[in-house]
């Protein structure tokens, strides 16, 4: 029976799903999952052209934008630096000043990861996948 099981095993572990590799020259990627005939795999796929604001562009947010970038800083210089949560109301410019980070730090190493909504409630597996790749 192995013999007949064996040949099965081999092609299923051909066919299964598999992340393809992303463009690690790229400065930001996006976290997808992809459906396959076997199921679904999470991948992060790099954004070819990501936004271009910089920070010198965001209007009435100096406080905010001061201590994002001071904090940013400190994390590509792999000095003690905290996590950051903006919050407030849609269109107040939350990810634009996250996204105003990238062209300011870029040559420093610092690369974005866009996580759609909802993925609070995704599986540990897909965080550790996002994280493992960094």
């Amino acid at each position: 029976m192995l013999d007949t099981v064996e040949p099965l095993l081999g092609q299923l572990a051909q066919a299964a799903p598999v992340a393809r590799e992303p463009d690690w020259s790229a400065s930001a990627f996006r976290w997808q999952r992809r459906q396959t005939p076997f199921g679904s795999v999470g991948e992060l796929r790099s954004i070819a052209r990501p936004a271009t604001l910089r920070l010198e562009d965001l209007q009435n947010v100096d406080e905010q934008k001061r201590l994002v970038e001071a904090n940013t800083r400190q994390f590509v210089r792999g000095l003690p630096a905290n996590n950051v949560l903006l919050t407030g109301a849609r269109g107040t410019g939350k990810s634009s000043l996250v996204k105003a980070c990238s062209p300011t730090f870029r040559n420093e190493g610092l690369r974005l990861v866009e996580v759609g909504q909802g993925a609070a409630d995704r599986s540990a597996r897909d965080r550790r996948a996002v994280a493992g790749a960094a």
